[in-house]
């Protein structure tokens, strides 16, 4: 398994998340001795659609891109609406992105991407009900398990997160 441990990882995230798409790649990533940061609007605690409860570690307005090696964006259809329309958090995913640094983004995460305008040629890999969205802000959609692409690490559904997890940790460590 790849070495994570001097990364750094940010999880930007908020209330109705998928619960395994955000647990399942933070354990992956520091199971290889990642730290990971979930990021959200508000201080306190998230929780996902099935009740999951997560530790805020820092909000979208105090987060610094530099901070970070990577970032991973779950997925979960009221997390992905509410998130993209927060505009800390967009401009941290511009940031994270500008600076070269890795993305993984599964199943409705991809919807942030598609505000921040950063996937025109990007080909990627999301839930069917994103598709339109991502080609229609210039992304080359496919469907497949897991696609690696342009600095993008993408997956379709919480079924993905095997083959998902195992490309973030091996992207990351590069």
């Amino acid at each position: 398994m790849a070495d994570l441990s001097s990364k750094k990882i940010a999880i930007i995230s908020t209330d109705g998340f998928e619960d395994s798409e955000l647990t399942s790649p933070k354990e992956a990533v520091e199971a290889a001795g990642a730290t990971a940061h979930v990021i959200a609007p508000e201080a306190g605690e998230i929780e996902g659609k099935k009740g999951t409860k997560v530790s805020v570690d820092v909000t979208t307005s105090e987060a610094n891109a530099a901070d970070y090696d990577a970032l991973i964006l779950p997925g979960g259809t009221v997390n992905a609406d509410a998130i993209r329309i927060n505009a800390d958090a967009v401009n941290l995913v511009k940031e994270i992105q500008g600076a070269g640094k890795p993305i993984g983004v599964i199943c409705h995460g991809g919807w942030i991407l598609t505000d921040a305008d950063l996937i025109k040629g990007v080909k990627l890999t999301s839930v069917e009900n994103v598709k339109t969205d991502l080609i229609n802000a210039g992304a080359n959609w496919v469907d497949e398990e897991v696609v690696v692409d342009s600095g993008f690490i993408s997956s379709r559904t919480p079924d993905d997160l095997p083959a998902f997890n195992a490309a973030l940790v091996e992207e990351f460590a590069k």
